[in-house]
């Protein structure tokens, strides 16, 4: 299994200057280390990466962009993953961090350790392009691939628990305005 600060920076490197959506908690918060004005850091909205995704990839069609996000959030708002394919959007690469749980709310088992599949849970929900990957290198060769298709994609990064070290500012109406004139 992969180190999700790791992956992250992967991510990073590859996006060049496309935009990035953390999710709540450790997917915001390993941004951190990497920041830049394209970087979107979620505060106490769980599941809601996903759906802030989507809305910037159909007033920007000409951006790819990224949201990363967590197994815990996805779960709570799976509808997200069938909402995306059913508007139609081409630029959206979704990347959700599969830890086995709900780790920012105490670590609570969610998912993937009773049985459920986030790639299988995309490819039914229309996502064409579903994989799943548990290595640096496969999740460099895919995050290449998606970046450089015109489809959307889903990544299911198989990630070993662990809280992040790092915090964005808590000031939202900084980071929304530093976001919005980024773009």
């Amino acid at each position: 299994m992969m180190q999700r600060l790791e992956a992250t920076s992967i991510a990073v490197e590859l996006a060049g200057d496309a935009p990035i959506i953390g999710g709540v908690g450790n997917s915001t918060f390993d941004l951190v280390p990497y920041d830049r004005p394209r970087n979107f850091y979620m505060w106490n909205s769980m599941g809601m990466a996903s759906s802030i995704g989507l809305g910037l990839a159909l007033a920007r069609p000409d951006l790819r962009v990224i949201v990363l996000d967590g197994d815990g959030s996805v779960l709570m708002n799976l509808s997200s993953l069938a909402t995306e394919t059913a508007c139609g959007v081409q630029n959206l690469v979704h990347v959700i961090w599969d830890n086995g749980g709900w780790e920012i709310t105490g670590g609570q088992p969610a998912g993937s350790p009773f049985g459920v599949n986030l790639e299988a849970v995309a490819r039914g929900c229309g996502f064409l392009k579903a994989v799943t990957v548990d290595d640096l290198v496969s999740f460099r060769e895919v995050f290449m691939e998606a970046m450089a298709d015109d489809q959307p994609w889903a990544i299911v990064g198989l990630i070993e628990a662990g809280d992040s070290p790092y915090r964005p500012s808590k000031n939202c109406i900084a980071l929304r305005d530093r976001f919005r004139a980024s773009l």
